[in-house]
């Protein structure tokens, strides 16, 4: 057996699950998946895998073999998407990672006019608000909004949005407008713990940005949560533009402190720091950014609230 058979037969069945599901993503029969992962492990002499009828799971050797088996087949990857490069195609896999909300809205279907028009190209896209390990987890490049962590990461611009106060009309009717952002002390404010503070929200007062307390009970840690809660009249929300603009368009929110501009977040794209940066990773972070920026200004509808008994 080819090492690197093995290799790419580890890595997909712990990406896919299970041994039937690798087989249908290599092309190969669950049987030769199985077998080539065992002569890894004879191989190496470890056991990379716990195996029972009902689930797989990693060895703690088999966590510290997959990070580097993941790095091997980039190396691989890279190296053939280079000798290609010249020819003008693109070709192999990416892994790419981003918010939920976010990704549901623009990244999934502008990965789809890409996949279109590479047919070379195969993505795994994963939609999660939490905060993965592009090393540790085999991602090639990460997609998060806002202010950044110190970080080794490489980091590209590919678009930038703002954030609206917004609440319910039910809400104001009860509780009455804000119209200073100091007045935000008084009301129930819906938290967003992927935001930098979620306690506290910058707004410019007289040129200057101030801080501003958000007190509040309720926090959640993603967009869509926190307007589902503005809808049903919790209290207000500081909320990416694009979420809600149709709500505010169509009157089911109304935006608030219009006056005093809320905070700008940066959507950026981040990978791994490496000597050469494969051309489908820059092909794909080159047509984000150019077709980003209008989507962003249209800002399509979120997906429809589902009747309370659903």
């Amino acid at each position: 057996m080819d090492r690197i058979d093995g290799l790419r037969a580890f890595v997909a069945v712990v990406d896919a699950g299970s041994f039937t599901r690798a087989g249908e993503r290599l092309g190969i029969s669950n049987k030769l998946v199985s077998k080539y992962v065992a002569a890894l492990e004879g191989q190496q002499g470890i056991t990379l895998l716990n195996r029972t009828t009902r689930a797989l799971s990693l060895t703690l050797a088999g966590e510290r073999y997959l990070a580097a088996a993941r790095r091997v087949l980039s190396s691989i990857e890279e190296l053939d998407a280079q000798a290609r490069a010249d020819e003008g195609a693109l070709s192999g896999r990416l892994r790419v990672t981003a918010p939920v909300s976010f990704g549901e809205i623009f990244v999934a279907p502008l990965t789809v006019d890409f996949l279109a028009a590479n047919p070379g190209i195969e993505i795994d896209l994963n939609l999660s608000d939490r905060y993965v390990d592009l090393a540790g987890e085999g991602f090639d490049l990460a997609l998060r909004i806002g202010i950044l962590a110190d970080s080794s990461l490489i980091a590209r611009r590919i678009g930038r949005t703002e954030t609206w106060a917004v609440a319910s009309p039910d809400y104001l009717a009860r509780r009455g407008q804000p119209l200073h952002p100091d007045d935000l002390r008084a009301h129930d404010n819906i938290r967003d713990s992927n935001a930098s503070a979620p306690h506290r929200a910058t707004f410019v007062i007289e040129g200057k940005p101030i801080g501003v307390p958000l007190p509040g009970r309720i926090t959640v840690n993603n967009a869509q949560a926190v307007r589902r809660l503005a809808l049903a009249g919790e209290g207000i929300g500081l909320i990416p533009r694009f979420t809600i603009a149709e709500d505010v368009a169509q009157g089911r929110l109304t935006r608030l402190l219009t006056g005093f501009p809320g905070p700008q977040l940066d959507i950026q794209a981040l990978y791994l720091p490496q000597p050469f940066v494969a051309p489908r990773i820059t092909a794909y972070l080159d047509h984000l950014r150019r077709n980003l920026g209008p989507r962003l200004e249209t800002s399509p509808a979120p997906a429809p609230e589902p009747p309370p008994d659903s």
